[in-house]
């Protein structure tokens, strides 16, 4: 979000009549497990409440919901040297992809935002315990057993199927996707007309409608001319590191591919070759160039990372090459055992693949 959406984002916020199940103002810090229970708490009463994300914002007071700053700067806040949304990260369970906004409301005034998303199919936990909050007050999930029943019922809408942008007439919908893209891919005529596009692409489940047009994460992932339009799908671009030696000390260039992967992923695979060692082989005539690492190999695996990880999760797809081997991974936690990679069969896995030589 722009300085203005957050500042027009915090007016509509602080005219709820009171603090609920996914809305918090706090004036200051004060502690990171205090944080760290707001975000569980405020995750499982989004869920409840049948909201898409929960807010937790610094800079207002909770009584009167007067705007009045914070010290807090929760993007820059560290605990020790970890940052203060690594710390959390690692002690919320599932992993939820919350964002930290930080902006100044007029020139004396800043806000720190956290914005947490809605509890998918099981509460949301800080330090193996679940949070709820009860009115203005955060309480143990335990205690409610009715609200906890609630979460685990909850029908999880799948990834594909959630909504990446809203509110967009017909004509908005090429300005994000890439939608002649998606005709030569799948080697189909192009329509004559504009409502011929859009029919096809609702058929697909790329894009949905109900008042107005919207764009689907399937739609978005896919076909985006810029993910980094898309905020909710900004940490899955394929993110590509070369160091210079065995470890990773030294980075020496990093790259990322901003568009949808069916639009992206023949440039990616390319840039991740040409920056393989190759052997040069002299023939009777010519020179030949041959890759130590099979193209269709590295072809594969991307395509598996990029496919196979858990979209729910959060983290890059990573492609990191380094002197004597690469390494490919992507997030989630595998549906089968490591030691029953080689014969058993599910449809999502996740793993960290390496070539080395």
């Amino acid at each position: 979000m722009t300085e203005q959406q957050l500042i027009e984002f915090l007016d509509d916020l602080v005219k709820k009549p009171h603090e609920n199940e996914w809305i918090e103002f706090k004036l200051n810090f004060h502690s990171l497990d205090e944080i760290g229970k707001s975000i569980s708490a405020l995750s499982n009463g989004a869920c409840i409440c049948n909201q898409l994300c929960g807010c937790l914002v610094f800079g207002v007071e909770d009584a009167t919901h007067i705007i009045k700053g914070t010290t807090f700067k929760g993007k820059s806040f560290k605990k020790g040297n970890e940052d203060i949304e690594h710390w959390l990260i690692n002690r919320l369970n599932p992993r939820i992809d919350f964002r930290i906004y930080e902006f100044d409301y007029d020139a004396q005034r800043h806000i720190t935002v956290f914005l947490i998303p809605a509890a998918k199919n099981q509460p949301v936990e800080f330090l193996h315990q679940a949070y709820i909050r009860i009115g203005s007050i955060t309480r143990d999930l335990r205690e409610f057993p009715e609200k906890q029943s609630k979460i685990w019922k909850k029908q999880m809408v799948p990834f594909e199927k959630e909504i990446a942008k809203e509110d967009l007439s017909a004509s908005d919908i090429s300005k994000y996707l890439s939608m002649e893209a998606y005709f030569d891919l799948m080697k189909l005529p192009y329509p004559s007309t504009r409502q011929g596009i859009i029919d096809k692409f609702q058929e697909e489940g790329l894009i949905v409608k109900n008042k107005n047009y919207a764009i689907t994460k399937l739609g978005a992932v896919l076909f985006a001319k810029n993910i980094k339009d898309f905020e909710c799908l900004e940490r899955k671009t394929p993110r590509v590191i070369v160091y210079k030696g065995k470890n990773r000390v030294e980075t020496q260039r990093e790259q990322f591919e901003f568009r949808g992967y069916a639009i992206g992923f023949e440039s990616l695979v390319t840039w991740i070759n040409g920056q393989l060692p190759a052997n040069e082989e002299i023939g009777k005539s010519l020179r030949k160039e041959t890759r130590i690492y099979p193209e269709i190999a590295i072809r594969e695996l991307v395509a598996n990372a990029l496919i196979h990880q858990d979209l729910n999760e959060k983290g890059f797809p990573m492609i990191e090459i380094f002197t004597d081997r690469i390494e490919i991974s992507n997030s989630g936690i595998p549906l089968v055992t490591p030691e029953r990679f080689i014969d058993a069969y599910v449809s999502r896995k996740s793993q960290t693949s390496t070539l080395s030589y």
